[in-house]
């Protein structure tokens, strides 16, 4: 008898079971192969193809500027180097606003197109008609509120939001509302933990926090941010877990060093 040693693959379902059972889900951003390889084979259960690839991928100061084509490209690399993790695509600023049917294109897109497992958009009640549209059509759903970098410009900031009693109050009922249309999780971005753990508390989907305390089911960060590639973005709910930027920029001058003393290739390395 041969053992079979199947991979299971995380589903939207497993997730709601392991917040029912209280255990924590970990989730990364992803943009490439190489990269997604790594971090699902290291056991998070979400990889986020995030339109923050706009940022550390591309160079863009906002997210606003990744097209739906990028966003594919992406997910469609990311998508080949997982074996279990649950891939969510971020459905890019301008595919899915104000229009539904044009929500429900995108997501079908993206869903074709790169093999993702579900779509996420930032939003609450201004987006339900589109978020319906795309659950209709048998594809999850992924929400964000609070802080929803799309947004950049009417806010001004990327400070904490929902510190005011209406804004919390708003942010509550856009959760309770991204609950009862279907959606499978919600992503809680840069608010305060105790309303966090108040929305947590008040739905029965996971919620994946950033920037929003431990009482969320989970917790999300940048992979290139957590692994100290980029130095540039050092938020208080950032944890670096790594300093790859030294890492590498040292592997790099050492091999030009090597290469300029004629060093590298030696003899072993040459056919």
């Amino acid at each position: 008898m041969s053992v079979h040693n199947e991979i299971k693959r995380i589903t939207t379902h497993t997730l709601q079971e392991m917040k029912r059972k209280g255990e924590k889900i970990a989730c990364l951003t992803s943009y490439d192969y190489s990269m997604a390889k790594i971090v699902d084979a290291a056991g998070v259960e979400l990889i986020l193809v995030g339109d923050s690839a706009s940022n550390v991928m591309a160079g863009h100061e906002t997210t606003l500027p990744i097209t739906l084509d990028n966003m594919i490209y992406h997910a469609q690399a990311v998508v080949k180097g997982v074996k279990r993790a649950l891939v969510v695509v971020d459905l890019p600023f301008g595919s899915y606003q104000g229009n539904s049917e044009e929500a429900l294109r995108s997501a079908i897109r993206i869903m074709k197109e790169s093999g993702g497992h579900a779509v996420k958009l930032e939003g609450g009640i201004e987006i339900k008609e589109s978020i319906e549209r795309i659950l209709s059509a048998g594809i999850p759903v992924m929400g964000h509120l609070g802080l929803t970098p799309q947004s950049i410009y009417k806010f001004g900031t990327y400070a904490v939001r929902a510190k005011e009693e209406e804004e919390a109050e708003q942010l509550m009922a856009n959760a309770k509302m991204l609950n009862e249309v279907g959606c499978f999780g919600m992503v809680l971005e840069k608010i305060p933990a105790n309303l966090a753990k108040k929305v947590t508390d008040s739905v029965a989907i996971p919620t994946i926090g950033i920037g929003a305390g431990n009482g969320c089911d989970g917790q999300i960060l940048v992979v290139h941010d957590m692994l100290g590639i980029n130095k540039d973005f050092s938020p208080r709910f950032l944890r670096r877990y790594a300093d790859l930027h030294s890492i590498m920029t040292e592997a790099v001058m050492n091999y030009t060093k090597d290469v300029k003393s004629s060093d590298f290739p030696n003899e072993k390395e040459s056919y």
